[in-house]
C-alpha cells in the first residue's frame, strides 16, 4: 500500500509499505477514504517531537471503511463507515472509565519512553512518534486500529466525509478547548491562532454561550475565515498590541477566558520572537510560547486559560507570577475525543456545525510532500488540506 512516511526534518515521502494486518482480536483494519494534515503533524515535520524514526507512517486524523475485524470486535462489520479518534483507548482502565480517554493507561506499548520524559504516559496516538506508542498513522491507504471495539464510531450516510473527518481530532479539540473555559452567558473569549483548531474553538465558544469571541492571528485568510465563517471579531497581532487591544475591547478588564490554539510553534516578531526561535533551534527550549505569554497577560483576574495548542517539552520565560497573582485557572491536555464524538455528530446532523468550511485544499495522498510544504508555509491561502488515497477512489 501507499503511505506518507517521515524521513527527517522537512522530509516526508509517499512510499510503498507493507499492508497492515490483524495482530490482536480487538483490532480492525480500515481502508482510509479521507485523511488530513493536522497542525500537530507540523511539529513532527519540523523535528520538534523526539523518537521519530525514518519510515514512520504519519497521520492521526483519518476515517474510512472497515475491511477486516478481529474475533473480539462485535460492534463493527465489514463495510461500516467509521471515524477513528486520534487517541487510542482501551475502554477499561481508570482513565477510560472516567472519560479521560487521552490518558489511557493501556494503549501505549512504549509507555516507558513517555514516563521518562513526562513522569507518566498518555494514551497511544496514531502516527505521532514512538514516545506515543510508535503506531502507524492514517496518512495511508490502510490502517490497523487497535481496541476497535472502543474507538471507531459509525458515521451515518447523510454526513459526508469532509464533515465527518474532523470528528477524529480538530473539531473535538476546539470544542474541548472552549468547554474547558467554563463559559457563562455573556462571556468574552479570546482565541490565539485562527488555524483549524482555532476556528472550531471560536464556533464552540459561541455554541457554549459566549457573547463575544475575538480571534488573534496575522494570516489574512485565517482572519477572514474567523470573521466570515466563525463569526469572530479579529485582531492582527502584527498590526496591534494584542494585550492592550484586548484590554480596550473589554473595558479594561480583559477576556473572561483565553484559548491558546497556537501552541509550541507560535509566531512573533521582534526580539522576543528571535529569542524563542534561537533557543528552539538549539533545543534550549522546545516550544515558542509567545501566545501563552500573551494569554496570561491578557486574561482577566480569576479567568480561565485553556491550552489546545500542543506543547511537547520545555518552554521559557512564562510569566507564572502574573498567572498566580491573577488567580488564573489552567486547563489543558490531549483531547478526550471519544467523549465528544456523538454530541458533535448530532450538532453536525442538526445543522448547528458544518466543519467542512475549513478545507481550502483537496489533494491526492501522492501529493503529500507538496501538501506539507504548502500547509507549513500557509501558501496559496492554505488553512486545511485533506488527502484522498488513490486506491479507495479508484475502487469506489
Amino acid at each position: 500500500m501507499r503511505a506518507v512516511c517521515w524521513h527527517g526534518v522537512h522530509d516526508v515521502r509517499v512510499e510503498t509499505v507493507p499492508q497492515p494486518r490483524i495482530l490482536n482480536p480487538r483490532d480492525a483494519i480500515i481502508q482510509v477514504t479521507l485523511t488530513s494534515i493536522c497542525g500537530s503533524d507540523l511539529h513532527l515535520y519540523d523535528g520538534y517531537v523526539p523518537s521519530m524514526l525514518p519510515g514512520d507512517i504519519l497521520g492521526h486524523e483519518f476515517m474510512g471503511r472497515v475491511v477486516e475485524v478481529g474475533g473480539e470486535v462485535q460492534n463493527l462489520e465489514i463495510g461500516d463507515r467509521v471515524v477513528v479518534p486520534f487517541p487510542i483507548a482501551c475502554g477499561q482502565c481508570y482513565f477510560c472509565r472516567h472519560e479521560m480517554w487521552s490518558l489511557c493507561d493501556n494503549s501505549n506499548p512504549k509507555a516507558w519512553m513517555a514516563e521518562a520524559v513526562y513522569g507518566y504516559s498518555p494514551a497511544g496516538i496514531y502516527g505521532y512518534s514512538h514516545l506515543m506508542g510508535g503506531y502507524a498513522g492514517g496518512q495511508a491507504e490502510y490502517v490497523r486500529v487497535p481496541f476497535a471495539d472502543v474507538g471507531p464510531m459509525k458515521v451515518p450516510e447523510d454526513v459526508v466525509d469532509e464533515q465527518a473527518i474532523f470528528l477524529t481530532d480538530t473539531l473535538p479539540t476546539g470544542y474541548m478547548a472552549a468547554e474547558n473555559c467554563a463559559i457563562k452567558a455573556g462571556d468574552t473569549v479570546a482565541v490565539w491562532g485562527c488555524g483549524p483548531v482555532g476556528q472550531f474553538a471560536i464556533l464552540s465558544a459561541y455554541l457554549l454561550g459566549a457573547e463575544r469571541v475575538i480571534g488573534i492571528d496575522t494570516v489574512p485568510e485565517r482572519l477572514a475565515m474567523a470573521r466570515e465563517h466563525a463569526g469572530a471579531e479579529t485582531l492582527d497581532y502584527e498590526a496591534t498590541s494584542v494585550v492592550a487591544s484586548l484590554k480596550e475591547l473589554t473595558g479594561g478588564r480583559g477576556p473572561d477566558a483565553c484559548i491558546d490554539a497556537a501552541g509550541m510553534e507560535a509566531s512573533h516578531g521582534g526580539l522576543e520572537g528571535l529569542y524563542d526561535k534561537v533557543k528552539q533551534a538549539v533545543r534550549l527550549e522546545t516550544g515558542r510560547p509567545h501566545a501563552l505569554r500573551e494569554a496570561i497577560q491578557a486574561c482577566r483576574k480569576g479567568g480561565v486559560l485553556s491550552l489546545a495548542g500542543v506543547y511537547g517539552g520545555v518552554i521559557d520565560k512564562v510569566p507564572m507570577g502574573a498567572a498566580f497573582n491573577k488567580a488564573l485557572t489552567f486547563k489543558m491536555g490531549q483531547t478526550h475525543v471519544h467523549k465528544y464524538l456523538r454530541p458533535l455528530l448530532e450538532h453536525i446532523q442538526q445543522g448547528r456545525l458544518n466543519p467542512a468550511f475549513i478545507i481550502t485544499h483537496r489533494m491526492s495522498l501522492e501529493d503529500a510532500a507538496q501538501a506539507y510544504e504548502m500547509f507549513k508555509h500557509k501558501e496559496d491561502g492554505c488553512v486545511k488540506v485533506v488527502l484522498q488515497p488513490a486506491a479507495y477512489w479508484a475502487s469506489s
